[in-house]
Parts: structure tokens; C-alpha cells; sequence
């Protein structure tokens, strides 16, 4: 019999952000599903050692730059194969950086996920094997099944790789798990060197809306409530898990499936558990949905406002105008306390050109009315497969793209230079996350709190100023980062 030491180990990566963003926080307490859905069908698999490292969410041996150290990890548990993580354009970079290295260690590299999908040739140039087109959990036990035949491992369907020189890719069709309740539950002990407080699940892959900004071309399709509801009592059970983010773009997707599963959820455990979500702001009109969400213990929502203007919401394809938003907003803070709301900024609207005075006035007024809780708000990103990008790709500006991530323009405006239009989400940050939420934090602890509003809501509104204070220090840095970057000399210089 084979010792299972001795079994080939594969390690699937999750790169580090290039650098502070908005998520950077975030990131240090969880991971990425995917990923770890992809590890657990390929752990199934007989005469395979796996790991996952999460890059930004790593406690491990770090080199002389402070990033991880792979060498270390090779020294200490040498990898057969290595699969990445390509779901974001802004940490591409990285994974070159890493399959270079692993390429020179003889390891066999994997890419997979949206980057790696839309833009495969680009990816296989960069010391990759297989680029993965589809669902990893569905081909990976297959790839690694035959590692050791060449010729059979081009056979699989759903893969790019190089044939005599040229691209080759089996079935230009993108693959997708065809029953999910058949996928086994995420096995987060398979993440070496973190440490988790949130959990991600879901039942539901694909969205059936078509926003021009979004690169997800696959129709929705979901697991039963059972499965999700199970996945989440396995994690109580075996991993003492509290905190869950359901991962879904849009969970209200499958209603009656969801009312169903925070239905078992509340039975079961009486809002014990604390569950974060993102939901389209029109789920405010299911108020039956929301009232089963609020007693499961959904304490945040993460919704998609995008714009408080209708121009854009039209761009965007968005679905709806800006009539009903905060409305919608008032209904949803009834049932769900923390809201925070994602904006996209100078959103390149055809024939229009950016006034960003008049876009700030907007968005100021509409966060002041709304008073949600937490904001983030990013630039149009022209991201590969995006419909934004074809619209675009005459005024694409030449950048690298680890300036991907939000926080830098990668078109031409119009109207505003590209500096003032990455001003106006720094001044809209700068503006909800001050620096008086320090000061409010010492007053609400040594006043009584039921002299105002009550222990739930003093409690809410304290932990709101303390988030808001990490922000505020978060954007400072974040902000100082932009200001000492050579973004602008480096586009100047490329546009000569």
C-alpha cells in the first residue's frame, strides 16, 4: 500500500492583492469558495495530498519582501501541481509572478476562474499548462487523474492548452456542475497558514441578469435549501463556525428556495448564527423573504446600488431607476440593520460627458438620505468578457492589470481627466468615513445607552463608528498609497 506521504501534492493558490484596497480587510478573516470547492472534489480523489493557501489571508513563512514565501512551502511540502485562482484581473500579475517560479520547480500549473477564462491565450503564455474553462470541480479529478499521460490529459473537455504552437481548446462551450446538490461541502481545513471568521457558502451559481459592467455569462441554476442548510449545520458541527457569507451575486434568485432555507436555518438555530448577504435592492419588495431572513439572523446585506443616477442605471442595464431607491432602502433597513451599499462611480454613459461636480452632488445626497450603514464605492472596471470593455476598447487606457481593482481609471473620460475621476470615489470615501467617529466612539461607551435609544440601538450605532474609524484609517492609507504611486507618471509615459 502507498503511504499517504508519499501521495503527489497539489496546492491551489490564491494570489495576494497587489496592493491596500477596499476588501484588503475583509480578506484577512476569510476565502474565497471557489477555491476550496475546487479542493475538496480534487481531496476526493485517491493518491492526492491537497492544500489551499490564501495569499491574502496567510499566516505563514513570509520572504525578505513580506509576501509568502513559496519556497518555504516547496521546501516543506513539495508540490506536484500547482491550480490558481485567476477570478480577478488585478491579481493576475501575481500568478504570473507564481507559475513562473513553479514552472522552474518542474510543477505541472492550473489556471482557472474569469481572467484565465476570457483571455486563455494570454494566461498559457505566462508558464501555464492548462487554462480551465468551467466549473474546476467538475475537471479537476479528471486532470489530475492524467497528469502522467500527456495525450489523454488533451482529451478532456472544457480546457485550453498549446498543440504544435497553437491554442487548442476542448469544447468552446464554458462547462457548468449540472446537479450542485451532488458537490461535497467545502472542506475549509484544507487551508493551511489562515485563520477563518467568516465562512463562505452558497447554493446558487450564474445570475439571470445581464449587466453591462459583469463578465458572468451563465444562466442561474442552484442547490436545494437542504444542501445549503446542510453544508452550514456540517460547519456548526465540525468547525464550531458562527459567522457565514453567502456568496451568491443575487440571492434572491431562487426566492422560494431561500425563504425554505433561513426557514430550517431559524428552527434549527433561532438566530444563533450571523449571516451575511448580497441581495438586489428590488428584494425590498419581498417583505415575507425579509421577515424569514431577519429572524435565520441576516445582520448584513452588501446591495449593488451602483448609482443614485439614472443615466447610468440605464448604461448599466441596471433594470430599474432611481425613483424607487430609497424607498426600497427604507424597507430594507426595517428588516436588515446593516446595509452597505457598493457604488460605482463616473460610469461612462454614451454621449455624456462626466460632470463631476453635479455626479457628486448626486451620490452625497442620496448616502446622506439613505444612511446606510457602509459604502464602498470603486470606478467603471472594463474587466475581460464584460460588455463595458467592448464598448470601450477604443478608449482603454494602456495599464497593467493590477490596476484592475477599482481604484484606478482604466479608460479615457469624458469630460474629466483621468486623475479627477479617480478623485471623485476618494473624495465620496473621504467624506462618509471621517475621522469624528473616533470621538463618538468614547462618548456612546460612558453614556447609558438606554437613555437613547435602547441597547440594540446604541449597540448598532457604536459598532457602526468603530467600523467607520477602521475605514477611515483603512482609506487614509489606502488613499496615501494612490498619492505616492506612479500610476500617472507610468500612464503619462505609456501614452507618449
Amino acid at each position: 500500500m502507498i503511504k499517504t506521504n508519499e501521495w503527489p501534492l497539489i496546492r491551489f493558490i490564491e494570489p495576494i492583492f497587489p496592493e491596500i484596497n477596499v476588501f484588503s480587510k475583509v480578506a484577512q478573516r476569510t476565502t474565497s469558495l471557489g477555491l476550496i470547492m475546487v479542493a475538496t472534489s480534487a481531496n476526493k480523489l485517491w493518491g492526492w495530498r491537497v492544500e489551499v493557501i490564501n495569499e491574502n489571508n496567510y499566516k505563514g513563512p513570509r520572504n525578505e519582501n513580506g509576501l509568502p514565501d513559496h519556497i518555504a512551502l516547496q521546501k516543506e511540502k513539495p508540490a506536484t501541481a500547482v491550480g490558481f485562482y485567476c477570478g480577478l484581473s488585478s491579481t493576475i500579475e501575481r500568478v504570473w509572478e507564481l507559475a513562473e517560479f513553479y514552472h522552474q520547480q518542474g510543477v505541472f500549473n492550473i489556471a482557472g476562474s474569469w481572467h484565465a477564462h476570457y483571455c486563455p491565450e494570454e494566461t498559457l503564455k505566462h508558464n501555464i499548462d492548462i487554462v480551465v474553462h468551467g466549473a474546476g470541480d467538475e475537471i479537476i479529478q479528471r486532470i489530475l487523474d492524467n497528469l502522467q499521460n500527456k495525450d489523454q490529459l488533451k482529451d478532456i473537455p472544457g480546457i485550453s492548452f498549446w498543440d504544435k504552437g497553437k491554442i487548442k481548446r476542448n469544447n468552446p462551450e464554458r462547462l457548468g456542475v449540472l446537479d450542485l446538490n451532488k458537490l461535497p461541502y467545502p472542506d475549509f481545513g484544507l487551508l493551511r497558514y489562515a485563520k477563518m471568521k467568516t465562512y463562505p457558502i452558497s447554493r446558487i451559481r450564474g445570475c439571470s441578469m445581464n449587466c453591462e459592467f459583469c463578465s458572468v455569462r451563465e444562466k442561474p441554476c442552484w442547490a436545494s435549501p437542504e444542501y445549503l442548510f446542510n453544508t452550514v449545520k456540517w460547519l456548526v458541527e465540525t468547525r464550531k463556525a458562527r459567522r457565514f457569507f453567502i456568496v451568491d451575486d443575487r440571492l434572491e434568485e431562487n426566492p422560494e428556495g431561500t425563504k425554505r432555507f433561513f426557514q430550517m436555518i431559524s428552527e434549527a438555530y433561532n438566530s444563533k448564527l450571523v449571516f451575511s448577504v448580497q441581495i438586489r435592492l428590488e428584494t425590498a419588495k419581498n417583505k415575507e423573504l425579509l421577515e424569514i431572513m431577519k429572524n435565520a439572523g441576516v445582520r448584513i446585506a452588501c446591495v449593488g446600488y451602483e448609482s443614485p443616477i439614472d443615466e447610468d442605471l440605464k448604461a448599466m442595464r441596471k433594470g430599474y431607476s432611481s425613483a424607487k431607491m430609497l424607498e426600497w432602502t427604507k424597507t430594507l433597513k426595517q428588516y436588515i440593520r446593516w446595509i452597505h451599499g457598493m457604488f460605482i462611480i463616473g460610469y461612462p454613459v454614451k454621449g455624456n460627458s462626466i460632470d463631476s461636480s453635479k455626479i457628486l452632488k448626486h451620490y452625497k445626497r442620496f448616502i446622506r438620505k439613505s444612511c446606510i450603514t457602509t459604502i464602498q464605492v470603486l470606478l467603471p472596471v472594463p474587466i475581460p468578457g464584460s460588455d463595458l470593455r467592448k464598448r470601450l476598447e477604443n478608449r482603454l487606457l494602456n495599464v497593467p492589470w493590477r490596476y484592475y481593482d477599482g481604484s484606478y481609471p482604466c479608460f479615457k473620460p469624458n469630460g474629466v481627466s483621468p486623475r479627477e475621476l479617480q478623485d471623485m470615489a476618494l473624495k465620496l470615501m473621504k467624506q462618509f468615513y471621517d475621522v469624528w467617529s473616533f470621538f463618538r466612539i468614547p462618548l456612546k461607551t460612558i453614556i447609558f445607552p438606554y437613555l437613547i435609544r435602547g441597547w440594540s440601538g446604541w449597540l448598532h450605532a457604536w459598532l457602526k463608528d468603530i467600523i467607520k474609524y477602521g475605514a477611515y484609517r483603512l482609506v487614509r492609507k489606502w488613499h496615501k498609497k494612490q498619492k505616492n504611486a506612479t500610476f500617472f507618471e507610468d500612464l503619462n509615459k505609456s501614452q507618449e
